[in-house]
């Protein structure tokens, strides 16, 4: 091959992407994908279902359709959902790019964090960072007498799960409602401080960025206890510089979680707890609180991952 056959090899190969993993191109996705652009990068909006492996011996590639080796990085917003052998080999591809060498945000050890709700709590736990007294068990009777113990209301919440889908508020000496997925996680019901005088419950979500908060909202609930975004809630800008904005940082640092969404609540006696900590959040209601650009946060802060990369 001639120079200029390698010249005109190169000028037909396309420039490195930056793939975005989703399970649909959504709002989040088209505006990130927007943000990298600007950012002087090319993005690739792919779904997980259609990557795989490119295995030979000592030669083992991935599959991603449009990317010529691999990809500069690899942004996770969403695994789509499918069976435990499906899953399993969504996150070995994450695994394994990251094992190649390529920025995997979030990757696939603080998803596996994340995604499990008692695995969260428990790093949490150990890391020394407040959070509320959780219950995890598998049979129905062991997980009704700890709630019947513990002599208070305690949530209901599915392990896999967000959006505040299938959680339920139980009390002790009512029988337990069964458990989405088969696992009773209980977490202490914490009334949000001032709610009892307002009427209603709110909570704090704070997105974090490495070793920072980009942006906060307190969400109030539209009515009942339940603070979700995707529940009716309505989120008001909060500081970025407070105790909580603090918390949030050290929970999200615990998980190994580039970014994050982090989800506290004041209690009654004004201290922070963090509730869950989610490695693929979304951020549209944070940016119609805040009027924050969560989108562009994000690429500037691939975009100087990867200058960093090249300076190296």
């Amino acid at each position: 091959m001639t120079a200029s056959d390698v010249s005109q090899h190169h000028a037909a190969m396309p420039d490195p992407a930056v793939v975005i993993f989703t399970e649909k191109a959504d709002w989040h996705s088209h505006g990130l994908a927007r943000a990298l652009e600007r950012e002087g990068l090319r993005p690739l909006i792919r779904s997980m279902t259609e990557c795989g492996f490119t295995l030979a011996s000592g030669a083992p590639g991935l599959h991603i359709p449009g990317v010529e080796g691999l990809p500069e990085a690899i942004f996770v917003r969403l695994i789509p959902a499918g069976d435990t052998e499906q899953i399993t080999s969504r996150l070995g591809l994450l695994h394994a790019a990251r094992s190649m060498g390529v920025p995997v945000v979030n990757d696939a050890r603080a998803i596996e964090v994340c995604v499990d709700k008692a695995m969260t709590t428990f790093v949490l736990a150990q890391a020394g960072l407040p959070t509320p007294l959780t219950i995890v068990r598998e049979r129905r009777a062991d997980a009704q007498a700890a709630l019947d113990a513990h002599g208070a209301p305690m949530v209901l919440k599915p392990l896999f799960g967000a959006q505040g889908k299938g959680v339920a508020l139980v009390r002790p000496g009512e029988p337990l409602p069964e458990p989405v997925g088969g696992v009773f996680y209980l977490q202490a019901f914490v009334e949000a401080r001032g709610s009892r005088a307002s009427g209603r419950a709110h909570d704090w979500r704070v997105f974090t960025i490495r070793d920072r908060a980009v942006g906060a909202m307190i969400r109030h609930a539209e009515k009942g206890w339940i603070t979700n975004i995707f529940q009716g809630a309505t989120g008001e800008p909060a500081p970025v510089d407070g105790e909580a904005a603090a918390l949030a940082v050290r929970a999200a640092a615990a998980v190994g979680a580039d970014y994050a969404g982090v989800d506290l609540i004041e209690d009654e006696d004004g201290r922070f707890l963090v509730l869950e900590v989610n490695s693929m959040p979304a951020w549209k209601g944070l940016n119609a609180a805040t009027g924050l650009d969560i989108a562009a946060e994000l690429a500037r802060d691939v975009a100087r991952r990867l200058a960093r990369a090249d300076a190296a």
